[in-house]
């Protein structure tokens, strides 16, 4: 409530570090109470509830759009105090389902076929497997193959044919209003053989030609075309799509692990920025007047 968050706190506040825990506690009591799926949503007390940054109508009435709402004191917690624009424009749940009907729409989010975004209608699909070729991701069936031969976001890989590391197609495509793509990720965390955690980011597709190290990771950053003054951008740099082929080069069969892809935009204006833009008013300099949009999917794990 009302007292400052100390470190050992951290790991029960992100659904990262949950993930992570739920392995741990599959090791020791034979089932992981952490098997969840992502979605994204509003925490908005007001029926104007807005996603989009360019159009951010404040969490509840006394936060709607005004010259001054950026400098708002939201709430006092001990010392800290919480700004206005902190505040960030959210989200968004997505639903993979065979059909728009309630059935289909519950049947999915029970096999947590389903992902979050930040409030762009990103599009993203993910299939994982043990047989999967990279150029497969092209392919025009691309689905009806990861469907056939592997599982979608939310399922789960059981123990591998010998020799074999779980492979991962990927597509990610902009929302068709917003923002180009700069790169698409894929988060592992697993359990290793003497108990302990880890966690690790790979880059598996990125914008404008540039390339992934050995590593894993593409150093270059994708730039900005973010005019602040005026609150606008433009698609000039990255991708509408992205498509990436992934095999896990560190995988060990005995480990349990999970799998989830985050699509990253290139960055665009928050909403201060059109407030200030608009209302034509100066804001603090510790406000961050640019952001990256993004979405999450649900994890898929691994279980020897």
């Amino acid at each position: 409530g009302s007292e400052a968050k100390e470190d050992w706190m951290l790991q029960y506040e992100y659904a990262r570090s949950a993930l992570k825990l739920g392995l741990k506690l599959h090791k020791e009591l034979g089932v992981n109470p952490f098997q969840f799926g992502m979605i994204g949503s509003t925490d908005s007390h007001t029926g104007l509830a807005t996603t989009r940054e360019d159009n951010f109508w404040g969490k509840h009435s006394g936060l709607e759009p005004e010259p001054e709402r950026v400098n708002h004191v939201i709430a006092k917690l001990g010392n800290e105090v919480l700004m206005g624009w902190e505040q960030v424009a959210s989200g968004l749940a997505a639903v993979w389902a065979h059909e728009n009907t309630r059935k289909a729409l519950f049947d999915a989010m029970e096999r947590r076929e389903t992902y979050a975004t930040t409030g762009d209608r990103i599009s993203v699909r993910v299939f994982a497997g043990w047989n999967f070729k990279a150029e497969e991701v092209e392919r025009p069936d691309f689905a009806e193959q990861g469907y056939r031969r592997g599982v979608p976001m939310g399922g789960e890989l059981w123990k591998e044919p010998k020799g074999k590391a779980p492979t991962f197609m990927v597509r990610a495509l902009r929302d068709p209003d917003g923002a180009n793509l700069d790169r698409v990720q894929i988060i592992k965390g697993w359990l290793d053989k003497s108990g302990e955690l880890h966690e690790k980011v790979y880059d598996v597709a990125v914008s404008d030609g540039r390339e992934v190290g050995s590593d894993g990771r593409c150093k270059q950053d994708v730039g900005t075309t973010v005019d602040v003054k005026n609150a606008t951008y433009s698609n000039s740099i990255g991708d509408a799509l992205l498509m990436g082929y992934w095999k896990d080069p560190d995988f060990d069969r005995d480990e349990l692990a999970f799998y989830y892809v985050r699509v990253i935009t290139i960055p665009t204006p928050r909403w201060p920025a059109y407030d200030a833009a608009y209302f034509g008013v100066e804001v603090p300099k510790e406000v961050p007047m640019t952001t990256t949009e993004r979405a999450y999917t649900s994890p898929i794990w691994y279980t020897p």
